[in-house]
C-alpha cells in the first residue's frame, strides 16, 4: 500500500493540512509569475497592430501626414483578415499546447512541463522578432502559442496543488493579477515605441517577452515539485520531502504525515472508482459518469470547459486585443494608445481586491455578482454609443462616458471572473484526472479565445462584408454576460476554505446552490482505513483489489 510509513489518522477534519510560513506562501506566489508572460503576450499585439511603421510594413501604404484627408487616415489600417490571422493564431497554438501539457504534466512533472513551455515560447518569440512579413510572424505566434498553452494550463494545476487551502483562492488569483501586470507592461512598452519609424517599434515589444519566460523557467526549477504529482507516481518519499518544503515542517512531523495521508487516501479512493486503462483510457476517464450526478467526471469536465468558455464570452479580451484600433475608430480620441494604457491600469489596480473577496465571500457569489456588474456596464456603453450619436464621431461627451463605463466593466471582470474562473478549474477535478481536466478547461479558454479573435474584427470592421457594429458590439458582450450570470447561479459550486480532497467530497454530497452550507465531516484517510503502520484494513484492500485501481497508488501514466 502506498501509505506505508504514514502517521495514524483520525477523522478530525481540522488537521488534514499542515500550517505554513511566509516563506511557503512566497514560494506558492512565485508560480503566479507565469501570468505576466501570458498577459504581456496577449497585450502587446493590440498596440503593435496600430503602429504606423507596422501598418506600412504589412500593407505597403504610405503613412498619412498631419494634413492628410480623413479618408486616407481611415484607410491606413490593417485589414480585418490580417488582424484576425495575427491575433487568433496564437490562441490556436495555445489550444493544442494546453491539451498536450496535460499528458506531459503527468509523465514528467508539473515543473518540467512549465520549463519546456518557456523554451518553446522563446523559440516562437525569436521568430516573431525576426519577422518582416506575415508568414514568419504567424509561424512565430503559433509556436509561441504552444508554449503559452503549456504554461497557462500547468501553472494553474501546480498552484492549486501546492497552495494552502485557506489562501488557495488568493494565491491562484495572483496568476490573474500577474496577467494584468503583463497587459499593463505591454501597454507601457507599446506607448513608448509607438512613434518609432523603424523596426524597433514592434521588435522591442515582441523581444521583451523572452525576459519573462527566462525568469519563470529558471525560477520555477528552484521550487518544489507538487507533492500530489509524486503521490500519483507512487513516490511517497519525494511527496513527503516536497510537502515538507512547502509547509516548512519536518518530513517526520505528524502534521505533514496527516496531510500526506489524506492526499494518499483520496488518491487511493479515486483510483478504486476510476479504472486506469492506458493513455486513451486516462483521457476517456474525463468523460465517465452520467450528467445526472454532480460529482461525475463528465459533469466536472463540462463544468471546467464551459466555465472557461463563459470567461471568454464576457468580451473583455475584445478590449485588450483590439482596444487600440477600436478607440482609433471612435475618431474623437487623440491618443488611443493612452486610453489602452489606462484600461490596462484599471485592470491591474482592480485585481488585487479579488485576493480578499474570493476568500471572504467565496467563488460562487463573486462570479454571480461580477456578471451582473459587467452586463450593466456593457449595455450602458452600447446604449450611449447609439443614442448619443457616437456613430457619427465627434461626440466627445459620449465617448468619454463610454470609456468610463468600459473601465468599470474591466474592474468588475478583474475582481470576479478574471481570477474566479481560474481558481475554480484548479479545484474541481479529482487527482487521477486533474492534469487532463485542467488542460481541457484551459484548452477551452483558448479555443473560444481563438473563435472570438477570428470573428471580432469582422464584427467591428467597416470594410466590404463587415458588420461595422462599432459600440453596438457591446450589446453582444452584454447579452453573453447575462448568460454568464445565469450560468454562475445554476452551476458554480462553492469551494472556499476546503482542501482539494474536501472539494472532491463536497461535490459528491451536495449541489451547487447548497454547496456553501456544506462542511467537512470526515477524512478519506480515516474512511480508507489507513492506520499507524501504513496499512489498509482488509475490507478496503478487498475493495481496491477488485477494482482497476492499484494498491501502490500509482496510475498508468506511461505514453503509448
Amino acid at each position: 500500500m502506498a501509505g506505508e510509513g504514514l502517521a495514524a489518522t483520525t477523522s478530525d477534519v481540522s488537521r488534514v493540512e499542515a500550517p505554513v510560513t511566509i516563506k511557503a506562501y512566497l514560494m506558492c506566489a512565485f508560480a503566479s509569475f507565469g501570468g505576466i508572460y501570458f498577459g504581456y503576450d496577449s497585450g502587446y499585439i493590440s498596440g503593435v497592430m496600430g503602429m504606423p511603421y507596422f501598418i506600412r510594413l504589412y500593407t505597403g501604404l504610405p503613412i498619412p501626414g498631419p494634413d492628410a484627408p480623413q479618408a486616407e487616415i481611415d484607410a491606413f489600417t490593417l485589414s480585418a483578415s490580417t488582424k484576425s490571422t495575427i491575433t487568433s493564431v496564437l490562441s490556436a497554438g495555445t489550444f493544442f499546447g494546453a491539451l498536450i501539457a496535460g499528458d506531459l504534466a503527468d509523465w514528467f512533472g508539473r515543473r518540467t512541463t512549465v520549463v519546456v513551455g518557456c523554451v518553446i515560447f522563446i523559440v516562437g518569440v525569436i521568430l516573431q522578432t525576426a519577422s518582416t512579413g506575415l508568414g514568419l510572424l504567424v509561424a512565430g505566434r503559433l509556436i509561441a502559442g504552444f508554449g503559452v498553452g503549456f504554461v497557462s494550463a500547468i501553472i494553474i494545476l501546480y498552484m492549486s496543488e501546492i497552495a494552502p487551502k485557506k489562501v488557495r483562492g488568493a494565491i491562484v488569483s495572483g496568476y490573474q493579477f500577474c496577467i494584468t501586470i503583463g497587459l499593463f507592461l505591454a501597454s507601457c512598452v507599446n506607448y513608448g515605441t509607438q512613434n518609432r519609424l523603424d523596426s524597433g517599434s514592434y521588435r522591442i515589444p515582441i523581444a521583451l517577452q523572452m525576459l519573462w519566460a527566462l525568469i519563470l523557467g529558471v525560477g520555477i526549477m528552484l521550487l518544489p515539485e507538487s507533492p500530489r504529482y509524486y503521490v500519483k507516481k507512487g513516490d511517497l518519499a519525494a511527496a513527503a520531502r516536497n510537502l515538507s518544503r512547502l509547509r516548512s515542517e519536518s518530513e517526520t512531523s505528524e502534521l505533514i504525515q496527516q496531510e500526506l495521508a489524506e492526499i494518499v487516501a483520496n488518491h487511493e479512493y479515486e483510483m478504486s472508482v476510476i479504472p486506469q486503462s492506458g493513455w486513451f483510457g486516462s483521457w476517456a476517464n474525463c468523460f465517465k459518469g452520467g450528467l445526472g450526478s454532480a460529482s461525475s467526471n463528465l459533469r466536472r469536465t463540462i463544468l471546467g470547459t464551459s466555465l472557461q468558455m463563459m470567461q471568454q464570452w464576457t468580451g473583455v479580451n475584445f478590449v485588450f486585443y483590439f482596444g487600440t484600433t477600436f478607440f482609433q475608430a471612435l475618431g474623437t480620441i487623440s491618443n488611443p494608445f493612452l486610453i489602452s494604457l489606462i484600461t490596462t491600469l484599471v485592470n491591474v489596480c482592480s485585481t488585487p481586491l479579488s485576493f480578499w473577496t474570493i476568500e471572504r465571500f467565496g467563488r460562487r457569489p463573486i462570479l454571480i455578482w461580477g456578471a451582473v456588474g459587467m452586463f450593466v456596464c456593457e449595455f450602458i456603453v452600447a446604449i450611449v454609443g447609439v443614442t448619443a450619436g457616437q456613430e457619427s464621431k465627434g461626440n466627445t461627451a459620449a465617448v468619454s462616458s463610454q470609456i468610463a463605463f468600459i473601465c468599470f466593466y474591466i474592474a468588475f471582470f478583474a475582481t470576479t471572473w478574471g481570477p474566479g474562473a481560474w481558481v475554480v478549474i484548479g479545484e474541481i477535478f479529482p487527482l487521477p484526472i486533474r492534469s487532463r481536466g485542467v488542460a481541457l478547461s484551459t484548452a477551452s479558454n483558448w479555443l473560444w479565445n481563438c473563435i472570438i479573435t477570428v470573428i471580432t474584427p469582422y464584427m467591428v470592421g467597416n470594410g466590404p462584408g463587415e458588420a461595422n457594429l462599432k459600440s453596438k458590439v457591446f450589446f453582444v458582450w452584454g447579452s453573453l454576460c447575462v448568460l454568464c450570470w445565469i450560468y454562475a447561479y445554476v452551476l458554480i459550486p462553492e469551494t472556499k476554505g476546503l482542501t482539494l480532497e474536501q472539494v472532491d467530497r463536497m461535490m459528491e454530497e451536495t449541489t451547487p446552490r447548497t454547496s456553501a452550507k456544506w462542511v467537512p465531516h470526515s477524512t478519506y484517510a480515516f474512511e480508507m482505513g489507513i492506520t499507524g503502520d501504513g496499512k489498509m484494513d482488509d475490507k478496503v484492500v478487498e475493495h481496491v483489489a477488485h477494482s482497476d485501481g492499484k494498491l501502490d497508488g500509482t496510475a498508468d501514466t506511461s505514453p503509448v
